[in-house]
């Protein structure tokens, strides 16, 4: 049987805010939604992109191209990157987190690279927008410590208006995941006059609240995406939006700690 391969875009080690503890976060390419605020737009194709300027200052062992975003790599070369740091895990409670783009789009690569962290008693965490068929979850979710999952809009048609899809199957997915007693932490982004706005806030809440589920993530909108729209020759419709003020961050954490949610903004 030959081994698995799959396509990343990046590898970011000494992350403290993708899960418990210091954490190595692998970033999987491609993407089945299409979020006009996309922080990360050089993870929506899943093959390998050139840019005009290098994105990313460290390079890896598979990745010899500083112009290239993206590159193949095996589950046995991108364990030994993983395991370079197993003792930062071990002393700080972290482990591994597969994020993307969506990780599922690699769903048989994921679930090989959470079987051999598991093999190796690292703790695993996915980062997912849900967007995914169930029979995927299912399997990942038996080697997964931890779901970070994504709800971006309640309202389906806004949803489908900004992401291009229905959130039909991600909500069922999410309710199904509750349903195994999966551990799963809720992570919304705010995006300013799209998802930060008290209609879609108060309908997370209740959503959340009917799941019984008690960990949040705030995600602010930064620019911080503008250069990489330039650097792949994209134009970035969201020039127009600035981060939230202190004070509204605050003012939308009280919303969520109101109903007994615990409940923290990503840095």
């Amino acid at each position: 049987m030959s081994e698995l391969s799959g396509t990343i875009f990046n590898i970011q080690k000494f992350s403290i805010n993708d899960g418990p503890g210091i954490r190595t976060t692998v970033f999987f390419k491609g993407c089945p939604l299409n979020c006009l605020w996309c922080h990360n737009p050089e993870s929506k194709k899943l093959e390998p992109e050139k840019m005009s300027a290098p994105l990313y200052k460290h390079l890896f062992s598979f990745n010899s191209d500083p112009d290239q975003v993206g590159f193949n790599v095996s589950s046995s070369l991108l364990m030994k990157e993983i395991l370079k740091d197993y003792l930062f895990y071990e002393e700080s409670g972290g482990g591994v987190t597969f994020s993307g783009g969506e990780p599922l789009m690699q769903s048989q690569f994921l679930l090989e690279l959470l079987r051999q962290c598991k093999a190796k008693d690292i703790h695993t965490a996915v980062d997912t927008c849900g967007f995914a068929p169930y029979e995927n979850l299912l399997k990942v979710s038996e080697f997964t410590d931890l779901f970070l999952f994504d709800l971006k809009i309640i309202d389906d048609v806004d949803h489908i208006k900004y992401t291009g899809v229905s959130n039909k199957l991600i909500h069922e997915n999410l309710k199904k995941l509750c349903d195994l007693s999966c551990n799963i932490n809720i992570r919304i982004p705010l995006i300013p006059q799209i998802t930060d706005t008290q209609k879609n806030l108060e309908a997370a809440i209740e959503l959340i609240s009917d799941l019984n589920i008690k960990d949040v993530t705030l995600l602010p909108f930064n620019e911080i995406a503008i250069s990489k729209y330039k650097k792949l020759g994209l134009g970035y419709d969201m020039n127009c939006l600035s981060s939230q003020k202190d004070e509204i961050l605050d003012e939308v954490c009280q919303k969520f700690r109101c109903h007994g949610l615990q409940v923290k903004i990503r840095g």
